[in-house]
C-alpha cells in the first residue's frame, strides 16, 4: 500500500485542524474530499498525558496496517502548558523523551512516517546548531532535536512567500525553498 492509499492519524494539541482546508486541498489534486477526510483519524489532545494515551490507542489502530502517516501538531504545546517554569523542566524533558521513544517505536514497528510541528522561542544566545539566523530556536531542547531525523525550519519570506529551510538531515544538505500558501495548499510561488 502506497502513501496515497493509506490513512493518516492527526493529533491536534492546539485546536487548529480545519477539515475544510483538507477538502480544498483534495479538490486541487482531483481527489474526492469526502474519501480524503474519511482517511484521516483526528484526535484533540487535551494535555500531555492525554497525548500519550492517544499514542497508545493509535498503536492498536496501526496494527491493522492501514496507516502511513502520523501528524502531531504541535509536539510541545501540551508539555509546555503542563510543565511550566524551570522547576519543572527536568520532569517535562523526561516525559517528552518517553513520548518520543514511543513515537520512534511506533514509526519503526508499523512503518509509518511521523511529522511533528513545533513551536519556536526567542533566544538571542542560541547555538547555531539549533537556532535560526533570526535568534529563534525550537522548543524542546536537545531531547526533541535528537529525536528528529530531519528538521525543517519554516519562516516568513517576502510578501506572501514563505521559506522552508532544511536545518539538519542525514540525507539532505542544508538548503532553502520558497513556497506560498494558497486555497489549494502549498504551491510554488512561480506557478501562482
Amino acid at each position: 500500500m502506497g502513501g496515497a492509499d493509506g490513512k493518516v492519524a492527526y493529533i491536534d494539541t492546539e485546536g487548529t485542524f480545519r477539515p475544510e482546508r483538507i477538502a480544498q486541498i483534495a479538490e486541487r489534486f482531483g481527489v474526492d474530499p469526502d474519501s480524503t477526510q474519511e482517511n484521516i483519524a483526528y484526535a484533540r489532545a487535551l494535555n500531555s498525558e492525554h497525548q500519550l494515551e492517544l499514542l497508545n490507542t493509535l498503536s492498536k489502530e496501526f496494527a491493522a496496517g492501514d496507516y502511513r502517516l502520523l501528524i502531531i501538531d504541535s509536539i510541545m504545546n501540551c508539555f509546555r502548558v503542563d510543565y511550566c517554569g524551570r522547576g519543572e523542566l527536568a520532569d517535562r524533558q523526561q516525559k517528552l523523551n518517553q513520548f518520543l521513544m514511543k513515537l520512534a517505536h511506533m514509526a519503526e514497528e508499523f512503518n509509518v512516517c511521523v511529522l511533528m510541528t513545533n513551536q519556536v522561542q526567542s533566544d538571542p544566545g542560541a547555538s547555531a546548531l539549533f537556532a535560526g539566523t533570526d535568534g529563534r530556536k525550537p522548543v524542546g531542547g536537545h531531547v526533541l532535536a535528537h529525536a528528529s531525523t530531519t528538521r525543517v525550519l519554516l519562516r516568513k519570506g517576502r510578501g506572501e512567500e514563505r521559506v522552508a529551510k532544511i536545518q539538519d538531515s542525514p540525507d539532505c544538505p542544508e538548503r532553502e525553498a520558497t513556497y506560498v500558501i494558497t486555497n489549494g495548499g502549498i504551491n510554488d510561488p512561480d506557478k501562482v
